[in-house]
């Protein structure tokens, strides 16, 4: 998992081909700090996706670059191209659900294409 420090950080990561997860979270956040390790097991049912976090307190300009209006939010990147996004209140087994879907369509293309 990556830690970003920087716009130009997150920007390289998010634009990348392939699946990136972002958790965007803020340090007094006692939600984000208490979902961020529920999230993280989520995420390893699904190992083809990068994952990465940014604190908006550290990068401000996070907020208006994401147009992020409240904390945590969770977003998954589809080859540069927001594809889920989650905020505030997190339903982990909606959640769950969402990328399994839009996993296992994209590593299926994947495999088709090989």
């Amino acid at each position: 998992m990556e830690t970003f420090h920087s716009m130009e950080e997150l920007q390289l990561f998010m634009n990348e081909d392939g699946l990136r997860f972002i958790y965007v979270m803020h340090s007094k956040c006692s939600v984000c700090h208490d979902l961020f390790p529920q999230v993280k097991e989520i995420l390893q049912l699904f190992p083809d996706i990068h994952v990465g976090k940014i604190q908006l307190d550290d990068v401000p300009e996070t907020a208006g670059f994401l147009s992020v209006f409240t904390v945590p939010v969770l977003l998954l990147y589809i080859n540069g191209k927001e594809t889920i996004r989650v905020a505030r209140f997190v339903h982990l087994n909606e959640l769950q659900e969402k990328i399994a879907r839009v996993y296992h369509r994209f590593t299926n293309h994947i495999n088709e294409t090989e």
